[in-house]
């Protein structure tokens, strides 16, 4: 009786380590490294800050390169390129796809219905149909967004209380870029507010760049308007020498094109931060959440930017007004 009750012990406790084991072989095992695409447009180094922001918050919440995640980086130099990198990545294939505007979303979108898509300064989300509402996105694309219709319009209402006898103003946009139609919609509608001309100026690629600010000098247009897109935020310093060499005050939509290059002036969001905010989007989707049930966020932080040696090189006196509203001035 003995020996049978022992055996019947060696045999649980065989038993039991047997059902262990597959759990000890479960912890031993490396954790599954995820692996991001990031779908960018420009030379990368125009947006090392932007993407250092979105390392941050990667980090800030655990994911670390090397370690668990690897971002798989693809840049166009042209907006042609975009659909076939966009198209590699799906077929790597990543977990999740970053594509931060509208320019870079519409080709991920185009290559795949399933992967997440994660933006992190879209310009018109709901009326580009990338999601059905900003409560419930519906597909597999969510993020952060921006109001560019209503951003553009306070950009031209800041740009004449500066310039207040500039009668016809410029306005530099990119047809390329699909939030930009119902932007410069928006536009025309405040220059018939504000009794201004505006000259409307498409630019589809760098090389069009000295054309359009000699097309603005030609039309006798006192200022421009830049609407955003990755094109002249890939080329801001391009854009910023034109303007001092055509000596036509600008506003410009983001900070880093005052702070990096000697812009005039700007007003939008604070696109680091709505970067570093996008890590969450990809934390959750790596988590398990679906982006069809992750509301689009606004963003909620913007900055009114003046350089005032760029104001002095072109002989202009900022209002007072205006830069007791500045949240940062260049000297």
């Amino acid at each position: 009786m003995a020996s049978y009750i022992g055996r019947r012990k060696f045999l649980a406790t065989l038993g039991g380590a047997a059902a262990a084991w597959p759990l000890a072989a479960r912890a031993q095992q490396p954790e599954r490294v995820r692996r991001i695409g990031y779908l960018g447009f420009g030379p990368a180094s125009a947006y090392a800050a932007r993407v250092e922001a979105l390392r941050a918050g990667l980090r800030g919440l655990g994911w670390v390169e090397g370690k668990n995640i690897v971002i798989e980086f693809r840049w166009a130099d042209r907006v042609d390129e975009l659909p076939a990198l966009a198209a590699g990545l799906v077929r790597l294939p990543v977990d999740v796809i970053f594509a931060s505007s509208s320019t870079l979303v519409e080709p991920a979108r185009q290559a795949t219905h399933t992967i997440p898509i994660v933006f992190s300064n879209h310009a018109d989300p709901v009326g580009i149909g990338h999601v059905a509402s900003l409560a419930r996105p519906g597909g597999n694309i969510t993020g952060l967004s921006m109001l560019l219709t209503d951003l553009a319009a306070k950009e031209l209402e800041i740009l004449t209380e500066v310039l207040p006898q500039a009668k016809r103003i410029g306005v530099l946009w990119n047809p390329t870029t699909p939030s930009h139609v119902p932007a410069v919609r928006a536009v025309e509608g405040a220059g018939e507010k504000l009794g201004v001309k505006l000259v409307l100026v498409p630019v589809r690629a760098v090389e069009d760049l000295e054309g359009a600010f000699a097309t603005i000098v030609r039309e006798q247009a006192g200022s421009f308007l830049v609407v955003p897109s990755p094109l002249f935020t890939s080329y801001r310093a391009t854009v910023a020498d034109l303007a001092l060499k055509y000596r036509l005050p600008g506003m410009f939509g983001h900070r880093d094109l005052i702070a990096d290059v000697g812009g005039l002036m700007s007003y939008g969001a604070d696109i680091d931060d709505l970067n570093r905010r996008a890590a969450f989007y990809i934390d959750k989707i790596l988590k398990g959440a679906n982006p069809a049930d992750l509301p689009v966020e606004q963003a909620s932080k913007y900055q009114l930017a003046i350089n005032l040696k760029t104001a002095k090189t072109l002989g202009l006196t900022i209002p007072p007004t205006v830069l007791a509203r500045a949240d940062e001035v260049i000297e």
